[in-house]
């Protein structure tokens, strides 16, 4: 191997380096993204989904392409690599690639608009002494329509800096909402 630079671009990530710290982002990912799937005209929103919104397996919509379906799916899990803010949409919409319908393609959308109108956000990881570790974690409970499991979201901070991230559906069928809270922070 040789040295040819300072590291700026690498798997789809976008590096800058300064000396006040290392910014991450994918926003050249999300511009071809976005025009992979057609949506340069669509309208922007300000959230990835909406707070009403509850995606169950909807059997009297039609159903869609679902390699069309599971291929967005696989862009935006990708994508969270660096956007911890679509983890839980993202993985909610990836529950239903066996067999996607209209409704599911309406969510997926939603969170294309919202990375058209957010493409400029990115990790920010300053200069730093501090390597205390704090986790933080929370759950929903019975927050799936299909199986009534909840679900677990999970963040690490190593210092001020966002170093791991994720949502899951858990394993079991929580009895209440202090066992769902108790199976997250054991997850986190």
């Amino acid at each position: 191997m040789s040295m040819i630079g300072e590291l700026n671009f690498v798997l789809g990530l976008q590096i800058k380096q300064t000396e006040e710290g290392i910014m991450i982002h994918q926003q050249k990912y999300i511009k071809e993204l976005i025009k992979k799937y057609k949506m340069e005209n669509a309208k922007t929103n300000k959230t990835p989904m909406g707070i009403g919104t509850r995606l169950d397996e909807d059997p009297t919509r039609t159903c869609i392409d679902q390699t069309m379906y599971r291929g967005m799916i696989g862009s935006l899990l990708y994508l969270t690599a660096s956007r911890p803010d679509i983890s839980f949409s993202v993985g909610l919409c990836a529950r239903f690639q066996a067999n996607p319908k209209e409704s599911h393609l309406v969510a997926v959308k939603r969170i294309l608009r919202y990375l058209k109108r957010t493409d400029d956000l990115s990790l920010f990881y300053p200069r730093s002494d501090s390597f205390e570790i704090n986790s933080f974690t929370d759950a929903d409970y019975v927050g799936d329509l299909v199986n009534r499991k909840s679900t677990s979201g999970m963040v690490q901070f190593l210092g001020p800096c966002l170093v791991s991230w994720g949502s899951k559906k858990q394993n079991t069928v929580a009895l209440s909402t202090v066992e769902a809270e108790y199976v997250a922070a054991a997850a986190c």
